[in-house]
């Protein structure tokens, strides 16, 4: 009589070699009930697995098993295309993903004129997620734009508007500062991609944009970030931002601006 040899690798082995924990501490999380894998809560540490199959979550935020992923936050510079390779020849991307030895390419877009937070990566399935046309995920800007903002404006923004592609809401909107030399600073959360949506609306409004900075994207928040710099996402941000592109089924409008 003969017997199958077990396949795949242990869970805990798997869930160290992602810098979760040690080998120990994930036998204790498995222990726990803490770790599912593919939705099921899983208790005997001696389960084994396909680390480029399975999904593993702990406490239910997904865990990325692939150690060959990169995940590179951006706080794009004003003036830089995003792109890999600009016709124009204007300055683009490679500037900042030339330094890594992965293939990394951004996910959505933001306009040469818009500076902030742009996610650089080289997974490819998370990418496609994001960038579904259907995909919308949270986004805040901060606008420095012309005039005095006044809280009707702000709630016209959030009652919804017409722009030239159609009506459009903001889900928040709120004034920072005081108005200062006849400008003012707004910070507006929505979850459309349409191009160029923010400074539509504000256009709509009576209210140009002079400066636009992306703070969040989804999970991310752009933080202390200087212009210019990069930095790999934490393994929190990480596991937040697996966490809603595999749970999104149904997503709701437009790729990311």
């Amino acid at each position: 009589m003969t017997f199958d040899e077990p396949t795949g690798e242990r869970l805990q082995k798997v869930m160290a070699a992602a810098g979760v924990a040690s080998r120990r501490v994930c036998e204790q999380y498995i222990a726990a009930g803490r770790v599912a894998v593919n939705g099921e809560t899983i208790t005997e540490p001696g389960r084994r697995i396909d680390p480029l199959v399975d999904r593993v979550t702990l406490d239910g935020t997904a865990i990325q098993l692939d150690t060959s992923r990169r995940y590179v936050m951006l706080n794009k510079p004003v003036g830089v295309v995003s792109t890999l390779k600009d016709e124009h020849g204007r300055p683009d991307l490679t500037t900042f993903t030339n330094r890594y030895e992965e293939r990394l390419f951004n996910v959505g877009r933001l306009d040469s004129d818009t500076s902030g937070l742009l996610l650089l990566t080289n997974d490819g399935e998370l990418a496609n997620v994001l960038a579904h046309p259907s995909f919308g995920v949270m986004k805040t800007y901060i606008a420095k734009v012309e005039g005095e903002i006044t809280p009707t404006t702000l709630k016209k923004l959030i009652a919804g508007i017409e722009v030239d592609d159609g009506p459009i809401a903001a889900d928040k909107a709120r004034i920072i500062g005081k108005p200062s030399r006849g400008q003012s600073m707004v910070e507006v959360t929505l979850h459309s991609g349409r191009n160029r949506i923010v400074r539509r609306m504000m256009d709509a409004v009576g209210h140009p944009v002079l400066e636009l900075v992306r703070r969040q994207f989804g999970p991310l928040h752009l933080g202390t970030l200087p212009v210019g710099q990069l930095r790999d996402l934490t393994k929190v941000e990480l596991g937040q931002l697996l966490t809603i592109a595999r749970a999104e089924n149904t997503p709701t409008e437009g790729p990311p601006e």
